[in-house]
């Protein structure tokens, strides 16, 4: 089983336009490159999870999204990080676009995403964490079974705190998460001594 590192994309590795599938919008944030490369280095891998209610709310389709996720991967392999896996949920509740027009069990918070792609992966979910910039993309890790890291950036706005929705980790810069993933990893033993 190997470990990884979830992803939030808007907000967390790109700059957050809501409902956006242009790909010329598509920008890494800072510290992001860096701390990619350095928990891909360590042995991470990486996959995105990002809720896409767009596509059920008629602002794009999946055809859209699939150009915008091509250039997150050209700017990542420009910064020489590849292999990054990518996992999105295209539903909304109050949707207009059928087939999408539902609640599910994918979109975050619910834990969904993290658990097809740790199947499809092969991932084992308590060796592994979820970076994201709300308390959502919190709850969806906790839930799946991961550690927690919040990008406390100011895109959090309700703050509603629980057990599930509390952050193991929380830093301002995506870089900072990385380095105190990496050095929460190491200090971390497992099985854990009894």
């Amino acid at each position: 089983m190997k470990k990884a590192v979830f992803l939030d994309k808007d907000g967390t590795l790109i700059r957050d336009v809501p409902f956006n599938a242009d790909p010329s919008l598509v920008e890494l944030l800072p510290g992001v490159p860096d701390g990619l490369r350095s928990l891909q280095k360590a042995g991470f891998k990486l996959i995105v999870v990002s809720n896409q209610p767009g596509i059920a709310l008629g602002y794009f389709t999946e055809v859209d999204l699939l150009s915008a996720i091509r250039r997150l991967h050209q700017l990542l392999a420009n910064e020489g990080i590849f292999s990054v896996a990518f996992y999105y949920c295209p539903h909304a509740a109050n949707g207009t676009v059928e087939p999408y027009a539902h609640p599910c069990h994918c979109r975050k918070p619910q834990p969904g995403l993290l658990l097809r792609a740790a199947k499809h992966l092969e991932i084992s979910l308590p060796d592994s964490w979820m970076i994201g910039d709300i308390l959502d993309d919190i709850e969806a890790g906790r839930r799946a079974g991961c550690r927690t890291a919040l990008l406390n950036n100011g895109n959090e706005t309700q703050w509603v705190i629980n057990d599930w929705r509390k952050p193991d980790l929380m830093f301002p810069h995506f870089d900072g998460a990385a380095s105190a993933i990496l050095q929460a990893t190491n200090d971390y033993v497992y099985p854990p001594n009894l």
